[in-house]
């Protein structure tokens, strides 16, 4: 936490500050965030928290909608983007919840709070064409490298699934008889995503002759392996990604 953030936060009122603590606590517990996501929730609730406490606040009940909208619009004031604010909204929307499920507070008055809609541009998508010539780029290799990229490209290419998910894979992970990925998403939440036959020649080119090529003592379940017998990182996921993007017209 950044020594401005501590020092605001030590700076809260009791009540406040016990409320905070046990928001906290909440969140490390209870619901599977990483951690960056805690911090970034409870800095906020310290922000929010050192507004409400500037306009009289001591208790948690104290916390209304007019301070919640005006904690928003000082933001506003201080250069915030519409995506930075939408982040602020939410995060006090979780805050409310958590407080009026805790009997801190008689309502949950985040539930009346409208907060702007980030403007997101839409990413840029490859044409169908431009999507095979990716995957073609790395066909035909026999190395294990090669043929671990291949593996990515054509996975990612079929399933639609993230980087993420795609190296969180482990081998038992790949129904091979079905040809389905039992893939964990965000929230832990597990699905079944199936991928064609060009695919099934990868992953089985990939299971017979690349990884047990690469597979080490370090190795564990994982499906993909880096060049050193570890889990692929993302980063390196992407990387091969990006290069064989940037081999197409």
């Amino acid at each position: 936490m950044a020594q401005g953030t501590a020092e605001t936060r030590a700076a809260l009122p009791p009540a406040l500050a016990e409320a905070l603590a046990g928001y906290e606590a909440h969140l490390r517990t209870q619901r599977d965030l990483s951690e960056h996501t805690v911090r970034g929730y409870v800095t906020d609730a310290v922000f929010l928290l050192d507004h409400l406490a500037r306009r009289g606040g001591a208790q948690a009940h104290d916390l209304d909608l007019a301070a919640l909208r005006s904690w928003l619009a000082q933001g506003r004031t201080r250069g915030h983007s519409r995506a930075t604010t939408a982040r602020h909204a939410a995060s006090a929307r979780s805050f409310t919840a958590w407080l009026r499920g805790a009997g801190l507070t008689p309502q949950d008055v985040g539930q009346r709070l409208v907060s702007p809609k980030a403007r997101r541009p839409l990413p840029g998508v490859l044409a169908p064409d431009q999507a095979r010539a990716v995957v073609d780029a790395a066909a035909g290799a026999e190395e294990p490298i090669g043929l671990r990229d291949s593996v990515v490209l054509e996975l990612l290419y079929a399933s639609g699934i993230r980087v993420s998910e795609l190296v969180g894979l482990d081998v038992d992970d790949v129904d091979r008889s079905r040809r389905l990925l039992r893939v964990l998403g965000k929230g832990r939440k597990e699905r079944s995503v199936p991928y064609g036959v060009p695919a099934e020649r990868s992953v089985d080119a990939w299971l017979t002759r690349g990884r047990p090529a690469l597979a080490t003592a370090e190795s564990g379940p994982a499906l993909l392996l880096g060049a050193r017998g570890r889990r692929l990182d993302a980063r390196e996921a992407r990387r091969v990604v990006h290069a064989a993007m940037a081999g197409t017209p």
